[in-house]
């Protein structure tokens, strides 16, 4: 079996807020393919690793490579190029309330190429029907619910083409059904674009359910205490903070009766 290619690689990098360091000595990589989770519990900087990867924070210290180039120190023009490859589904959809689904979708298009308006609307139409919104691009973001809403954002992020797209907290406030429906979406994505996925989540149903590779952030000790498999990392590890966030304390309770 080929061995997978590096996608994105986290070198001894240290995320901090002045002088208050949130993680340090992070080191993984997230292979081209991936459904990547960082995961972690509240507090641990899964959001501020996000913001790390797409470039809208600097490391305090060390780097992080897209495919071996410079991203973190690279200049302004080079980090551009390299994150416009990659696209962004925020945890509310980050939708333009103001604009209908369509308009949402053709913005980026609209101001990063050179498509005519024919061509933007047939992008705008297979976006949509791949995230099973077809017929809804006349539709404002406040006339559809909110995991129509994350689907249309998830649309969105994946108007250009993008190598990765990356989703922060993609199920936060949707119902069991809903949140399901989205990771399947997710796994689907992933599968027929074969494009990596980036996903900051504490759900543990998400993680297993799409996880093929993880980060885990632990907060108390401020620095990243296993990588893998999800699936492989709970029936391995013997780190008892990795394993509470992994059972919420199901396993332990069942021990003790």
């Amino acid at each position: 079996m080929a061995s997978k290619q590096n996608h994105i690689s986290v070198e001894d990098l240290t995320m901090a807020y002045g002088d208050f360091v949130v993680m340090r000595d992070l080191n993984f990589t997230i292979n081209q393919g991936d459904v990547f989770i960082i995961m972690g519990g509240s507090g641990c900087g899964k959001s501020t690793m996000m913001t790390m990867l797409i470039g809208l924070k600097a490391p305090a210290k060390g780097r992080i490579r897209y495919k071996g180039e410079a991203f973190s120190e690279a200049d302004s023009a080079t980090r551009d190029r390299i994150i416009r490859r990659a696209g962004v589904m925020y945890q509310s959809g980050a939708l333009w309330s103001s604009m209908t689904l369509a308009e949402n979708i053709a913005l980026p298009l609209e101001t990063y190429t050179s498509l005519n308006e024919a061509a933007i609307k047939e992008v705008v139409e297979l976006k949509l029907a791949l995230v099973g919104l077809a017929g809804f691009a006349e539709f404002y973001p406040s006339e559809i619910s909110g995991g129509m809403q994350k689907r249309a954002g998830i649309a969105r992020a994946m108007a250009m083409d993008p190598e990765i797209l990356f989703f922060d907290e993609p199920s936060a406030g949707l119902d069991p059904v809903s949140a399901r429906l989205l990771d399947d979406l997710i796994l689907e994505l992933s599968e027929s674009l074969r494009t990596t996925m980036v996903v900051v989540t504490h759900e543990l149903a998400s993680i297993f359910a799409i996880g093929s590779n993880s980060v885990f952030l632990d907060a108390s000790k401020r620095t990243m205490t296993a990588t893998g498999n999800p699936t492989e990392l709970l029936e391995q590890t013997t780190d008892p903070t990795l394993k509470l966030f992994l059972t919420r304390g199901e396993q332990s309770v069942t021990e003790n009766g």
